[in-house]
């Protein structure tokens, strides 16, 4: 089986006339945490959400280049809803839908048509379980899902992620909005979730990656306010040996 889950090759993308991201070719390691880090705007959530294809919800988004999913065109041999299932989304912010928890994690088992309700039962208890939850609600699956505190809603939105069986989980930047304690607990589900699938984090916290990821991926801006990908490689290398002085010279702090 390859090491590889996502080989992309040459990826532009343009938002109208906007050229957001240029030139982009990385393979994304199996059982692994890629952190993509660099400034504001130099394309890393664009990045993220072209590997499902979520920039198609976007008027005038257009795109070159491929990425391939376990060797298959993420454009061209993939149906979107099922690429949405096999790499699926955890937003900056807590997104619970207006339901309770437990409909909340049953919601996209039954969207791919799961209707048994032991068997429904069973996976969502598991998925809970994934996302270090099932103790704190195991009692309360009947509750609206507002009713939990801002890090239960993200590991809430994990565990909804967990329940359709992804293959990869992308995170654009799922701390960012949590105290200390509730970031620290995302970033052990995070190195424990890795042991089953694959996990691209766009971060802004440096320390964060160089805690939790094992490759990490490096964007800039050049003159014209496009993004691109200066380097990428294991996070110990990138951070401690970087092959780049722009690298160096971020992660210093002396720009961006």
């Amino acid at each position: 089986m390859s090491d590889t889950v996502f080989h992309i090759s040459n990826l532009g993308v343009w938002y109208g006339e906007k050229h957001a991201l240029k030139d982009v070719t990385v393979d994304i390691p199996i059982h692994a945490i890629t952190a993509c880090i660099g400034p504001s705007g130099c394309g890393k959530s664009t990045f993220l959400r072209e590997l499902d294809r979520m920039n198609d919800l976007v008027d005038g988004c257009r795109h070159d280049g491929s990425i391939e999913l376990n060797g298959q065109d993420i454009f061209e041999d993939i149906d979107v809803l099922e690429l949405r299932r096999r790499v699926g989304m955890v937003f900056q912010r807590p997104n619970p839908f207006p339901m309770s928890i437990f409909d909340n994690v049953a919601y996209g088992p039954r969207l791919y048509g799961l209707r048994n309700r032991d068997r429904l039962m069973d996976l969502v208890e598991q998925s809970l379980r994934q996302a270090s939850l099932w103790d704190e609600v195991r009692d309360r699956l009947k509750e609206s899902a507002f009713a939990l505190s801002g890090g239960q809603q993200q590991r809430l939105c994990i565990a909804r992620t967990l329940a359709v069986k992804p293959e990869v989980i992308l995170m654009d930047e799922p701390t960012s909005a949590l105290d200390p304690i509730a970031t620290s607990n995302i970033e052990r589900l995070m190195t424990e979730l890795k042991k089953d699938y694959t996990i691209v984090v766009v971060t802004h916290n440096m320390q964060q990656a160089s805690r939790i990821s094992d490759q990490t991926c490096f964007f800039l801006l050049d003159g014209q306010r496009t993004g691109y990908l200066v380097e990428h490689g294991p996070t110990e290398e990138l951070f401690f040996r970087p092959k780049d002085k722009r690298t160096e010279d971020y992660l210093s702090g002396r720009f961006g």
